[in-house]
């Protein structure tokens, strides 16, 4: 493919103007931090959108999730100190040296912290690592569910496959390695849908049963052939001081999976809970019982999802997405922050998109929840009066329609 047609691949035909000239951009950025270069390379990776299985990843569950076309790109070039140093619009990213691959905690949520964890990663499943110089750009909103984290760190992992390991390092372990750097160099305690998601990019099913060896499948279903579209509405809610209520979700399910002996709530059966329930409510708690009940349906409800766009059936679909979005919101509680219940724009954002869609499509929390983003299917005929509504909330530029890109990290040139 020329370059025309790699950027139509990964926006969408419609975007390639814009794209073009975002790259252009890009490009003059480059050459005025470092210079012309003849062996300068371009890299993509994807923001994602988790359609199904709201917070399942963590408990080895199965999730459906795409690739999107808001992405983090980086212009490079290799350097043979060993040192990344990565210019990037909007961040200010100091000189990573991986000479020193230890954990440093000063670095617990920085982009820093990131880039030293994916060396570490690739460094410990004997890849090889390399130094390089960089500027890079992103699309992909911060604290927004599409997992901007996650782009940066499939789009470093990319960087190093191709630039010292021939390309070879697989989506998969480059996803796998990405969760490791954010887990134990960001200090964040993620699952590993949203690195997957946008490493191995398209319209996916994930089965996290065994996390070295994830189960994915791809379907190929068209929201726009058939009269809809995929919209994410960012509701402006700061994700700042969330990582408690994050980490109490996984927390709280593993507490119920450990009542029965298991590491996760994959191990255990809705009937084992409903059976013991009594006791499991003295020990671990109301809302530790009500969110694996969440996670026992929602499991499920990913594969069912899955199924239903298979099938070409898109009615079941949406059905089985509002049956998502009620559970999340009822029983996953992840909706507003518990220490600000006073800042609820999720539960606003829902509310419009219901009155907006009249019965119509679907709509549910989008990723991590407690702040950020909602996801909606919206028929085309909607659009206009969605878009509309949704800034008159939450102000202009709100709502976001999403291509659905079919690869995660990808070489542009």
């Amino acid at each position: 493919m020329n370059f025309d047609e790699k950027l139509i691949m990964l926006y969408g035909e419609d975007a390639l103007d814009e794209q073009k000239k975002r790259y252009a951009e890009a490009e003059e950025k480059f050459v005025q931090l470092f210079g012309r270069h003849d062996n300068m390379r371009i890299f993509s990776a994807p923001g994602r959108t988790e359609v199904g299985g709201n917070h399942t990843d963590h408990n080895n569950g199965c999730v459906l999730a795409a690739a999107v076309d808001l992405d983090a790109i980086a212009f490079v070039i290799p350097t043979d100190d060993n040192i990344v140093e990565i210019k990037s619009e909007g961040f200010e990213i100091a000189p990573v040296d991986l000479n020193d691959l230890s954990v440093h905690e000063s670095e617990f949520g920085t982009s820093e912290g990131l880039i030293r964890g994916v060396a570490a990663g690739l460094k410990n499943e004997g890849c090889n690592i390399c130094g390089f110089k960089a500027y890079s750009t992103s699309s992909v909103l911060g604290g927004s569910g599409l997992s901007s984290s996650a782009a940066f760190e499939v789009l470093i992992g990319t960087v190093m496959s191709y630039l010292c390991n021939d390309g070879a390092i697989s989506s998969v372990k480059i996803a796998q390695i990405a969760q490791y750097a954010e887990n134990v160099y960001f200090g964040k305690p993620s699952g590993l849908m949203d690195q997957m998601a946008s490493s191995v990019g398209g319209f996916i099913t994930i089965d996290f049963k065994d996390t070295k060896n994830p189960v994915i499948d791809t379907v190929g279903f068209d929201f726009a052939s058939n009269g809809y579209s995929l919209c994410i509405v960012d509701t402006k809610g700061s994700h700042a001081d969330l990582t408690p209520d994050y980490a109490a979700i996984p927390e709280e399910m593993k507490s119920v999976a450990r009542f029965f002996g298991a590491e996760t709530l994959r191990s255990i059966t809705k009937s084992q809970l409903i059976e013991s329930i009594a006791d499991v409510r003295k020990e671990c708690g109301d809302r530790a019982v009500a969110r694996a009940f969440h996670f026992l349906d929602e499991s499920d409800r990913a594969t069912a999802e899955f199924e239903a766009l298979k099938n070409n059936d898109i009615n079941k679909f949406f059905r089985l997405v509002n049956a998502s979005g009620n559970s999340s919101y009822k029983y996953l509680q992840n909706i507003y922050p518990l220490k600000k219940p006073e800042e609820q724009a999720l539960v606003l954002g829902l509310y419009t998109a219901e009155t907006v869609l009249d019965g119509k499509g679907a709509c549910r929390v989008h990723g991590g929840g407690f702040a950020g983003t909602i996801q909606a299917f919206v028929p085309a005929d909607k659009i206009g009066q969605f878009t509309e509504s949704m800034e008159n909330v939450f102000g202009k530029g709100s709502c976001y329609k999403l291509y659905i890109r079919p690869v995660g990290g990808y070489c542009v040139r």
